[in-house]
């Protein structure tokens, strides 16, 4: 009876180990189980995206309010266009917004963080960022200052 008590003790230990790999994979990845709620999408023009990827978050002082869903290149302008979904109720982005691309931490994972502007009007679905910052280059800032006499 002790030796079943201890069987069954280490399977469920093996069990939660399993469950909480799974969970650690689904948080990195950045799907996730819950239902997706309404969203809009937003637009904007880089001239770097720079190590951006699709399903990056985007935020607004330090919160997550949407997704990277595509990145694309314009033929006509040959910049990085990205498309994003915006939860619904931030509703509130002036359209004098800035939507810059930053690095979590040194080498960490690149997002789009976007300040708010002044202007009364909101960005609607299917607008684009009027003022953009691409990323910055750590390896092109590092090889200019090497060159540079």
């Amino acid at each position: 009876m002790r030796i079943r008590t201890l069987e069954i003790s280490v399977g469920a230990f093996i069990v939660a180990g399993i469950g909480a790999l799974f969970l650690l994979a689904l948080e990195v990845s950045g799907l996730s189980l819950s239902p997706t709620q309404d969203t809009y999408k937003l637009y904007a023009e880089f001239t770097d995206v720079g190590g951006l990827r699709v399903r990056g978050k985007v935020s607004l002082s330090g919160v997550t309010i949407g997704r990277v869903n595509s990145i694309s290149l314009d033929p006509k302008s040959s910049k990085a266009v990205v498309e994003m979904d915006i939860d619904a109720d931030v509703n509130y982005l002036s359209a004098d917004s800035v939507a810059v691309i930053s690095t979590a931490g040194l080498l960490g994972e690149k997002y789009i963080n976007v300040s708010i502007g002044g202007d009364e009007e909101a960005l609607k679905d299917g607008d684009f960022f009027y003022s953009t910052q691409g990323a910055l280059n750590l390896e092109k800032l590092i090889s200019d200052f090497a060159t540079s006499q």
